[in-house]
């Protein structure tokens, strides 16, 4: 194990954040480059080696981490490379989007700070790319077989890598112009620098996987006849359906989903254009949702030059200490400031959208709202509470209800969908069409990347034993796992 005293001897420290007003100018990781080395050892000596380390539980991936966690501590950065790859197939993607419920199933933080288990985790990996331990592994034979894989998001990557290394020939079909999904498009740069998607890229293709961008099953392609090319098909295409909201002035111009706002400031930084066609600059935008997709768009609004962010949530503001009902080790609903949060704006709890309002052109100016509470368990306005805020921007973050009906993917396969609208499948993640897959969102509904990146190696594994009619791929969950999840 790690230091037996690491836990007493040293307090927890994550990574440093660069200054607000110098990362407000620019779209680089908010983080300080290397801050974590200096101290990542210490903090890995933190970690107690449990008997029973419920992290491995609070991942979804079943993350080997008391083990990598004893080598960064060590600085053996290349065995704990190797630890990490050995379940996570992305872990520089888990280590900077996760929002790790691994460290919420620390045993250490039964009574003191969490393990910094993601900051340990995003160290190893950059340390190993920086020191070349991350390698093509292409397979030793090709075993004849071809699999197609739609989607190119975390789930319909892990799965592509993994099939690709058991010896089948992979192509991962991509609707966008390039790859990675939301990884690429819905991941703002502050949080991602899509570097880190372009080099795993490169990785799978000199491992053998192949892409193709531009092309959307079930238009471009018809699904019958991807099927009739390919031994097996893996669906990865994510639960991209938005939930929207139906109020008067839901059609003045200026209310976009926040999947139409964010795209865009992704390609300015791809260089598609030069300013963003939505742009929040010199305008009081809104954001409705307080998710992660919402702080989001609150994030590139302020560096677009948003004249002010507000961000509205129709839930009470959570608690900063866990709830009686979401006890250790499962993951609780806390109050939680992201780095876009700390760079300004306000947010609103407790409140619901009543209708939008515009000018004689068309546009958006004003959103009336009305606070909320539970009254019998529902939901319902406050007589009195109404009142209206300046709205230039409108963006909607409130989630997804599921897979994209309308390009007919599911209708041209003839594919079972379940009680929640998602694709339904069995234990090896195969649907109700033999050598057709589901994996993440598609399947499972919105989620997070480790449960999509879980998800697509246990489809891979499922798949694999479909094509061979047995598999050595590990397979790190079941359809209906859930973990310690809430």
């Amino acid at each position: 194990m790690a230091d037996p005293k690491g836990f007493l001897n040293h307090g927890r420290e994550v990574a440093k954040s660069r200054p607000v007003d110098v990362r407000l100018k620019d779209w680089n990781e908010v983080y300080v480059p290397g801050s974590l080395l200096p101290i990542i050892s210490k903090q890995a000596s933190r970690c107690m080696d449990c008997g029973i380390p419920f992290c491995h539980n609070g991942c979804p991936l079943g993350n080997l981490i008391p083990e990598w966690n004893d080598y960064a501590y060590r600085e053996d950065w290349a065995a704990a490379s190797e630890r990490l790859h050995a379940t996570n197939n992305f872990p520089e993607f888990t280590g900077r989007l996760c929002p790790a419920p691994c460290e919420s199933a620390c045993v250490l933080g039964i009574n003191q700070p969490a393990v910094t288990i993601k900051n340990v985790e995003v160290s190893i990996i950059d340390k190993a790319w920086d020191s070349g331990d991350v390698e093509p592994q292409a397979p030793e034979r090709l075993s004849g077989k071809t699999v197609a894989v739609i989607g190119s998001g975390p789930a319909g990557l892990a799965a592509a890598q993994q099939l690709t290394r058991a010896g089948h020939t992979v192509a991962v079909y991509e609707r966008a112009d390039r790859i990675g999904g939301l990884l690429r498009y819905g991941i703002p740069e502050f949080k991602m620098e899509k570097r880190h998607i372009n080099r795993r890229i490169e990785q799978m293709r000199a491992e053998g996987t192949r892409f193709r961008t531009g092309i959307e099953i079930g238009r471009d392609l018809k699904a019958t006849d991807l099927k009739k090319r390919y031994d097996a098909v893996v669906i990865a295409a994510g639960a991209t359906t938005a939930r929207d909201l139906p109020v008067p002035g839901r059609e003045l111009k200026g209310v976009h989903q926040a999947m139409e706002y964010l795209p865009l400031a992704n390609k300015v930084q791809e260089g598609d254009y030069v300013t963003s066609p939505i742009s929040a600059e010199g305008k009081h935008v809104v954001v409705i949702g307080g998710g992660d997709t919402g702080a989001d768009c609150v994030g590139t609004a302020h560096r677009q030059g948003a004249a002010s962010v507000t961000q509205l949530e129709i839930m009470p503001r959570p608690g900063e200490d866990r709830a009686p009902h979401q006890p250790w080790p499962t993951f609780p609903m806390l109050y939680k400031v992201t780095s876009a949060h700390e760079e300004g704006g306000e947010r609103v709890y407790s409140v619901s959208t009543t209708h939008f309002e515009g000018d004689e052109d068309g546009n958006v100016q004003w959103l009336h709202l009305t606070e909320v509470e539970f009254i019998d368990g529902k939901l319902t306005p406050k007589p009195g509470t109404e009142r209206k805020i300046p709205a230039q921007l409108v963006t909607l973050a409130m989630g997804f209800t599921g897979t994209d009906r309308e390009n007919g993917v599911v209708e041209q396969f003839g594919l079972d969908l379940d009680e929640r609208g998602n694709i339904a499948r069995d234990a090896d993640f195969q649907t109700n069409v033999p050598g057709v897959f589901v994996a993440g969102d598609a399947g499972r509904g919105q989620s997070l990347i480790v449960w999509a990146i879980a998800e697509g190696r246990s489809a891979a594994r499922g798949c694999d034993r479909f094509l061979t009619g047995a598999s050595d791929l590990p397979a790190p969950i079941k359809p209906t796992d859930r973990s310690l999840m809430v």
